[in-house]
């Protein structure tokens, strides 16, 4: 099971990510993709086994991942305050990958129906999304 977490700013949800995802799906392949250096090193700290920073790392890993993991804006162009390019958006949107998205206020979306939660309650329910497709796939 491949693994990706994308996240900006200063990495605070995907270091939150790859550590809940790390404990829950422990034997996954977890690579993490910041679009600034602050939020790739802040991935890496939290225990991704890989890490690497900007445009083309998302376009390359959304291409290959199981599962893409992140705020709800890396799907959206110019969201994380214009740190997800166009580019990074259609490779995320396009890649037959399983999309584990949390929503945020900060990517100027809002999803209705969606219960308002913490941001460690989204963690934790996203680690266990990720759990469920990686024994989905085994089977």
């Amino acid at each position: 099971m491949n693994i990706l977490v994308i996240d900006g700013q200063g990495g605070k949800m995907g270091a939150a990510l790859t550590e809940q995802i790390r404990k829950t799906v422990p034997d996954a392949a977890l690579i993490a993709v910041g679009t600034n250096s602050t939020a790739t090193a802040a991935m890496l700290r939290a225990g991704a086994d890989a890490a690497a920073t900007g445009e083309n790392p998302v376009v390359v890993n959304s291409a290959w991942a199981d599962v893409i993991v992140g705020p709800i804006g890396i799907i959206a162009a110019n969201a994380l305050l214009g740190e997800i390019t166009p580019r990074m958006a259609a490779a995320v949107s396009e890649s037959r990958a399983k999309k584990v998205l949390i929503p945020t206020s900060r990517c100027a979306i809002r999803v209705v129906g969606v219960q308002e939660k913490t941001l460690s309650d989204y963690v934790r329910e996203a680690a266990m999304a990720c759990r469920a497709e990686a024994g989905a796939a085994r089977l």
